[in-house]
């Protein structure tokens, strides 16, 4: 049985470089994936009244819609031919499904990452080292540190587009009769 603990923890430690990595990347997506939200944000305040018209024209039967920067469900049912609440959902589905995978993964990996070092921590702890049992939880803690930030992000983005979808999804069923 020695010999498989000894295995595991062995591979375990090979795990700990690629989700560093992982966990950096998704850091780095997330503040990406703000500066979108950011700018879906100025451009859907700029183009409301736009969007208002658009929609009110076209539940009036006056005009056919126009697409609207930064009103994405409007822009994909206008491209649709055959819209549906279905498709819209699949649609909005889609649209929110990388920030929601994300907003689950980060922390996971966060934890295995802090996991990992705590073998080596608890080693240094029995050999005395106090250097070792630092230099590991800085690792450990810095790693769940970044994955909860890049949850907090993520989620926090999540939750305002799933509200501006379903704005939108509203609307849109009132025009196309679904």
């Amino acid at each position: 049985m020695h010999l498989l603990e000894n295995i595991m923890y062995q591979i375990s430690g090979l795990f700990l470089p690629p989700v560093l990595i992982a966990i950096v990347l998704l850091f780095f997506y997330s503040i990406y994936v703000l500066g979108d939200f950011v700018t879906q944000f100025y451009l859907r305040r700029k183009n409301k009244p736009q969007f208002i018209d658009n929609i009110s024209n076209w539940y009036n039967g006056k005009t056919e819609p126009k697409p609207v920067r930064g009103y994405d469900l409007l822009n994909f049912a206008i491209k649709q031919q055959d819209n549906t609440e279905d498709t819209l959902s699949v649609y909005a589905l889609k649209n929110l499904e990388g920030v929601r995978i994300i907003t689950r993964i980060a922390p996971m990996l966060g934890l295995v990452a802090t996991m990992i070092p705590m073998g080596p921590a608890l080693k240094s702890l029995a050999n005395g080292n106090i250097q070792g049992i630092s230099e590991n939880l800085i690792v450990a803690f810095s790693a769940v540190i970044f994955g909860l930030i890049v949850s907090s992000i993520t989620f926090w983005i999540a939750a305002v587009r799933k509200r501006w979808l379903a704005d939108e999804m509203v609307l849109l069923l009132k025009n196309i009769g679904a």
